[in-house]
């Protein structure tokens, strides 16, 4: 059977030894090849990411060179090493060109798919390390960001892989003499099919991704979306996660948000209004609340939760029965409500010991007596 395909004339052992010269020779190729490759990418990345955040992309990418090389190198030369040894392929198939295929279309096949693996591993690349550099941080708001970079990171990877892959078999095709004008217009009336029916998830995803680039919000923020405010409990591409003080989860798509309150944005501040009768003095009112308040921040347990002394903002409003006078305590984010409470107490406290009055609403009552009447 080989011998009706090669031709009578062929010479088994100079063609097992051309054979043999050819794999040599393309194992050498492939090898000087990625030994350039694998040097170039070292000192491309060095010093801008970890080495074991790029040591699997680069064994990938020289592996990949290695072997596509090797085929390539072997292709190349089984032709010409054939007919050195004598043999004339039958059957209307010519080794020239096969050989000539190889050398231009082939080659050119080869080209695309390194360059589309080379922007894979690029990409990846980039993508890891903007990852690593925002997860050396240590605070828990930069660990958050990471974590948000990374899910920013898979989507850019997951598209741009896409977009290269599409690109190269379309690429790929054409050199293989197939007409790609009816895939690209199938492939676009479908994508117009898709767009008109999941506009609304489209919509959510776009949402998403913004929210989560402009860093709106980060998981334990407490935040005020609509009418629903709670704990974030997850932020992903197509929902925000909130659950509120009574433990209820309210799981909102991002395309519905409009608006959000962050409540606990970096820092937080305790807003206190308090309330005392016309008569009392309110540089006196005052000068307790900053006492209250300074013993407050020397207190082993709360002290630690307040970023800055009592910012009294002075008299807010003349009520029916009161004066009130507005200051705010600086907090660590979601610990304004622990100061609050405990600064209350405290200033309770404080004003009874000094005798300073609290109003509070009062009602005097007038019973009338009726006449016993005349017998």
């Amino acid at each position: 059977m080989l011998s009706r395909l090669l031709g009578p004339e062929i010479h088994w052992w100079g063609a097992l030894l051309a054979i043999a010269a050819d794999l040599v020779a393309a194992g050498i190729a492939a090898s000087l090849a990625a030994h350039v490759a694998r040097r170039l990418l070292l000192r491309a990345s060095r010093g801008r990411v970890e080495a074991s955040s790029i040591a699997h992309q680069v064994n990938s990418v020289v592996r990949f060179v290695r072997g596509v090389l090797f085929l390539l190198v072997t292709l190349a030369l089984a032709t010409p090493a054939l007919e050195a040894a004598g043999a004339r392929i039958e059957g209307g198939f010519s080794p020239s060109a096969l050989a000539s295929w190889v050398l231009r279309s082939g080659l050119r096949v080869v080209l695309i798919a390194v360059l589309a693996f080379v922007a894979i591993q690029g990409v990846s690349l980039f993508v890891s390390r903007f990852e690593s550099e925002l997860a050396q941080a240590g605070d828990p708001g930069e660990r958050e960001r990471a974590k948000r970079a990374k899910t920013l990171g898979d989507l850019i990877r997951n598209v741009a892989d896409t977009l290269i892959v599409t690109v190269a078999v379309l690429m790929s095709l054409q050199e293989f003499q197939v007409n790609v004008v009816p895939i690209l217009t199938g492939a676009g009336i479908l994508g117009v099919a898709a767009g008109f029916g999941a506009q609304t998830l489209v919509r959510d995803f776009i949402s998403g991704f913004f929210l989560i680039l402009e860093d709106q919000a980060r998981v334990g923020d407490f935040v005020t979306i609509g009418p629903t405010s709670g704990v974030v409990q997850a932020i992903n591409l197509r929902t925000v996660v909130l659950r509120d003080v009574a433990g209820v989860v309210h799981v909102i798509p991002n395309g519905s948000v409009d608006r959000i309150a962050n409540h606990t944005k970096d820092y937080s501040y305790s807003l206190v209004d308090l309330g005392v009768a016309y008569k009392e003095d309110t540089d006196q009112v005052i000068a307790v609340a900053r006492s209250v308040a300074e013993e407050l921040q020397r207190d082993a347990t709360h002290g630690p939760s307040i970023l800055a002394p009592l910012e009294v903002l002075g008299v807010d409003a003349f009520a029916e029965s009161q004066v009130t006078i507005r200051m705010r305590i600086k907090t660590l984010p979601l610990k304004q409500w622990e100061v609050g409470r405990e600064f209350r107490r405290r200033i309770k406290k404080a004003f009874d010991a000094q005798g300073i009055e609290i109003p509070f609403p009062q009602r005097v009552v007038h019973v009338r007596e009726r006449k016993a009447a005349a017998p």
